[in-house]
């Protein structure tokens, strides 16, 4: 069977995953039975994608049309899982780059796509999202043609073929008039324009190791795709180390894909995306090759970390009340199973036995592995995330991320002088529809660390941003911090309605009534600049005499919560987030008030 390898590349939300589902149904793999249940946005397998509405792990899947086989591999929108996405173009052949008929190219369309251009393949251009009421795909496509050439793609990749779809009402067309209501001149066009694989039948065996999954039953499983020569069950092969290092092995199970289903295979040829188990000291970017005649293919480059979290041990008063894993050696242990799957994630060991290091792309993917840590039963504390320099011909140098804003013009003005505190230099204003204007920034990474909160707020919560690494710039300079301190818990203990009543005057609470709190716990926000500590536990003492009025209800307002994206955001450098299966706090890094002011004379002296 001939076949076709294919990555759908789009902006978180355009669609992707939900077109995915359409060809997968219309091609046969969903049986449209009565008693059938498709789930929707079967490729987010992820609990944490399906919350979210994003894709984190590339997935694989195949559909059946005419006599080809397509391999579709869906891939991550956001620029924090840029790792995932540089190993799948050297998989593919082609990509559908999907784009919102109404929104247009986002910051990470533009971070895939520049991926896929670099690599040389032609994009078919899939609007998707036509038939919504207020979609302009001619629009769109004017803005995609201006993507393509500011990202230099050469004359053969702009002519690129364009299909009108709705992922959601399953059609996909030529032109916009077409009445037809199936995804047939999708399928059609990926038949003729994306190229067949290359890569020869008859030459020794390699094989690109491209991703990283684990089976409870088989072990660690090597997904790639053949590029010369043939895969068979039980064949030995030679794996060939990043350094060059040669290890022998054997293929015990060889596993291809129908549908959404992983299916165990005898053999697969070149051109093929399979899955190999049997090999343990197997990893990503490394190369299986023919056992008599071994010869690596190019390793594959990823981009560096922006981005810097220490992970420490919890030794908060109330360590082990809430998880299961809480030494340093469960944690260590957890951060080197993350590394062997995601590339773009370094853990280094520090100093202290009890603290590590973690680098990545950026928030969002820091983020989502202590969400994925934290359910699974992980205690941890972090502190704030950092950005990471480099030096260059005696320069210091720092990540600048593009920054697209949709907002309210009545909020144009106070987004733009936030954002020219944070060193952030403006690009382009556009005036939109529905009196919303567009503004690009490029601005310092760590100019963004915090701002979401805020930017939310300054627009009553109407506004939309997005951003993706740029480049390394020279140093901007300093950008003001949390112009705020904190209400700090001055003892263990229970909050009680009559002591939070008494602190709102002083400031936002971030507990409710009954929460328990331990000394040096951050309970909320001061109105001023300075740390104010509290007693939240405070009990109104108890006389047989009563004043009129004064024993009413206590009225207290909601108090703010955090999600943990938020958490990591709001904390100063002498702060942490205590991250639990069921709670998540913030907290000073020194817990004693003494302990705090003896460590503020001897750094400020």
């Amino acid at each position: 069977m001939k076949i076709k390898n294919i990555a759908i590349i789009a902006h978180v939300d355009h669609g992707k995953t939900t077109l995915v589902d359409c060809l997968l149904r219309q091609g046969g793999v969903f049986k449209t039975h009565e008693l059938e249940k498709v789930e929707e946005r079967v490729m987010d397998s992820d609990d944490i994608e399906r919350e979210r509405g994003i894709t984190i792990f590339s997935k694989n899947a195949s559909v059946k049309y005419k006599d080809y086989k397509i391999n579709i591999v869906d891939t991550p929108g956001h620029a924090d899982f840029g790792g995932e996405v540089q190993r799948i173009m050297k998989m593919v052949d082609s990509v559908l780059l999907l784009v919102d008929a109404f929104e247009g190219p986002m910051p990470q369309t533009k971070y895939v796509l520049k991926k896929a251009l670099e690599q040389g393949h032609r994009p078919i251009v899939v609007v998707n999202k036509v038939d919504k009421p207020n979609a302009r795909p001619e629009d769109v496509l004017y803005m995609v043609y201006d993507l393509f050439i500011e990202l230099n793609a050469n004359e053969y990749q702009l002519e690129f073929p364009v299909i009108y779809a709705s992922g959601k009402s399953g059609f996909a067309r030529k032109e916009l008039t077409d009445e037809n209501m199936d995804m047939q001149p999708l399928f059609e066009t990926i038949l003729e324009h994306v190229q067949d694989p290359d890569g020869d039948v008859t030459k020794p065996t390699q094989f690109l190791i491209t991703n990283i999954a684990y089976d409870n039953y088989v072990g660690k499983l090597a997904v790639g795709r053949i590029h010369n020569g043939t895969l068979k069950r039980n064949q030995d092969v030679m794996l060939i180390k990043r350094d060059g290092k040669q290890v022998r092995g054997k293929v015990s199970v060889l596993y291809g894909y129908e549908g959404l289903k992983r299916v165990e295979i005898e053999e697969a040829e070149a051109g093929d995306i399979v899955c190999v188990a049997g090999i343990d000291d197997i990893d990503i970017g490394e190369t299986l090759a023919d056992i008599n005649e071994p010869v690596a293919l190019p390793l594959i480059d990823i981009d560096e970390p922006t981005l810097a979290m220490t992970f420490m041990v919890n030794d908060s008063p109330f360590v082990g009340k809430e998880g299961k894993f809480v030494t340093s050696r469960h944690i260590w242990d957890r951060l080197q199973k993350e590394i062997q799957t995601n590339v773009s994630m370094r853990v280094e060991a520090t100093d202290s036995p009890d603290s590590f290091i973690v680098k990545g792309r950026g928030e969002l993917q820091l983020s989502i592995l202590l969400e994925n840590m934290r359910r699974e039963g992980f205690e941890v504390q972090v502190s704030k995330p950092r950005v990471l320099f480099k030096e260059k011909d005696g320069k210091k140098l720092e990540p600048i991320e593009l920054a697209l804003i949709d907002v309210d013009d009545s909020y144009t003005g106070v987004v733009i002088e936030k954002m020219g505190v944070r060193k952030a230099e403006m690009v382009s204003m556009v005036p939109g529809q529905d009196g919303y204007t567009r503004l690009e920034f490029k601005v310092p990474a760590r100019g963004l660390i915090g701002f979401r909160n805020e930017f939310l707020t300054d627009t009553k919560g109407t506004g939309i941003l997005n951003h993706s690494f740029f480049d390394y710039e020279e140093y901007k300079g300093d950008i003001p911090t949390r112009n705020k301190g904190v209400l700090i818990a001055t003892e263990p203990g229970v909050t009680v309605p009559y002591a939070l009543n008494n602190l709102q005057d002083r400031g936002t609470l971030f507990l409710d009534p009954g929460v328990p709190v331990y000394e040096g716990m951050i309970v909320g926000e001061h109105n001023r600049e300075n740390d104010l500590v509290v007693n939240v536990c405070k009990t109104k003492k108890l006389t047989n005499m009563r004043a009129a009025g004064s024993d009413d209800a206590v009225k207290l307002a909601t108090p703010r919560k955090f999600t943990l994206e938020q958490a990591l955001d709001y904390i100063a450098e002498d702060e942490l987030v205590e991250v639990t299966p069921t709670n998540i706090r913030l907290r000073k890094k020194i817990l004693k008030e003494g302990d705090r002011r003896k460590n503020w004379s001897a750094t400020n002296k």
